[in-house]
């Protein structure tokens, strides 16, 4: 869990093809030990190894068919947890996240997982990377004032709903999700 509050206003660093992107951390979702609605609740699987690997590795995944979600390994070795990053605020690369993502306003640019990961691109190729070294992707330590921090109950969950373990960055209006939760 104080991983995924540490990471509000952290950046992440992504070097493609196209060109380098980097964003602002706004919004976590911690997925912790014994968690029932987390990934590594049953234990490690070919899909979900990295969730197993030392704090600091990316977890990317295939959900709905349609994208991809970016999580960051959150324990020591053979320990499943992780932090999903739900949102951020772009810092480097704008055009390139726009022609990544189309239509999308700047507000919605990286306003949820699927979105942050298109926007980064994020996808398999990224799973199981150390985002502590150098590489095509990466995480960054955070600049600029220190974001005022808010928890509610995560998101999109039939599982331990009511835990208060989603973190956002009270200033920011990327920060997806229903209004109420945002007080």
């Amino acid at each position: 869990m104080s991983l995924a509050r540490f990471l509000i206003g952290a950046s992440v660093v992504s070097i493609a093809p196209e060109g380098r992107t980097a964003a602002r951390i706004v919004e976590t979702e911690a997925y912790v030990p014994g968690d029932a609605a987390a990934h590594s609740f049953r234990g490690p699987t070919a899909r979900n190894r990295p969730l197993f690997l030392s704090r600091g590795h990316a977890y990317v995944y295939f959900i709905y068919g349609t994208h991809y979600c970016f999580n960051v390994s959150a324990e020591r070795v053979g320990v499943g947890a992780g932090v999903l990053i739900r949102a951020g605020e772009p810092l480097e690369g704008l055009e390139i996240m726009r022609g990544r993502r189309g239509a999308a306003g700047d507000r919605d640019l990286l306003r949820g997982p699927g979105r942050f990961a298109e926007a980064l691109a994020i996808g398999a190729a990224q799973d199981g990377l150390d985002l502590c070294a150098a590489g095509p992707l990466w995480l960054a330590t955070g600049a600029g004032p220190k974001p005022q921090i808010g928890v509610s109950r995560r998101i999109g969950l039939t599982k331990e709903v009511e835990r208060p373990l989603r973190f956002f960055d009270r200033n920011s209006a990327a920060v997806s999700g229903p209004k109420y939760l945002l007080s």
